[in-house]
C-alpha cells in the first residue's frame, strides 16, 4: 500500500507497512531527524509534529492514518534555515540543555504562539504538558516563551 504526505511544503510518497509509526517514516524515508522516538508511547513529546496543524505525537501516528495529510516538523519551523522566534528566545535565554526534547517543545510552543498570540504563563504550562525534559528547569522555557511572544 503506498500512502502520500505532504512534508514541510513537499508531497511525498512512501510505501512503507501501514502501521509504521509516522516517526519512522520521518526519521528514515525523509532523513528528517528533528523528532526523537524516545518513549515511542506517546508520553515525553520528543517526537511531536504538526498534523493538519495540531501538535501531535508521530510515534503513536500510523502512517497510514497520515495520508493526504500535511505534517509540519520542527525542520520546518524555521525557513531558510534561519531560527524562528521560539527558537531565538530559547537560545537567548539559554533554556536549551541537551536538546532531546527541544523539536517536540518548540513545535508545541510555535503551535501555541500562532493559535494564542496573547498567551500567559498559565497558557504555556498548559501548552508543554506532552512535554517532558528532565534536565531543564521549565521557568526557564516560560520566560523565554514569554520574550517571543513580546517580540511578536
Amino acid at each position: 500500500m503506498g500512502f502520500n504526505l505532504t512534508v514541510n511544503c513537499d508531497r511525498l510518497s512512501s510505501v512503507a507497512d501501514p502501521a509504521t509509526p509516522l516517526i519512522d517514516i520521518l526519521r528514515e524515508e525523509m532523513h528528517l531527524t528533528g523528532a526523537k522516538p524516545v518513549c515511542r508511547e506517546g508520553f515525553c513529546g520528543a517526537c511531536m509534529v504538526l498534523v493538519d496543524g495540531e501538535p501531535t505525537p508521530s510515534c503513536l501516528l500510523p502512517a497510514a492514518l497520515a495520508d493526504g495529510r500535511k505534517i509540519r516538523t520542527v525542520e520546518g519551523l524555521a525557513p531558510h534555515g534561519e531560527l524562528n522566534r521560539i527558537q531565538a528566545a530559547l537560545e537567548a535565554s539559554d533554556a536549551v540543555q541537551c536538546g532531546m526534547c527541544f523539536p517536540g517543545m518548540v513545535v508545541s510552543l510555535v503551535h501555541l504562539l500562532t493559535t494564542r498570540p496573547d498567551a500567559t504563563r498559565d497558557d504555556i504550562r498548559a501548552a508543554l504538558t506532552g512535554n517532558i525534559c528532565r534536565c531543564t528547569g521549565y521557568e526557564r522555557i516560560v520566560e523565554a516563551t514569554l520574550l517571543a511572544l513580546a517580540t511578536a
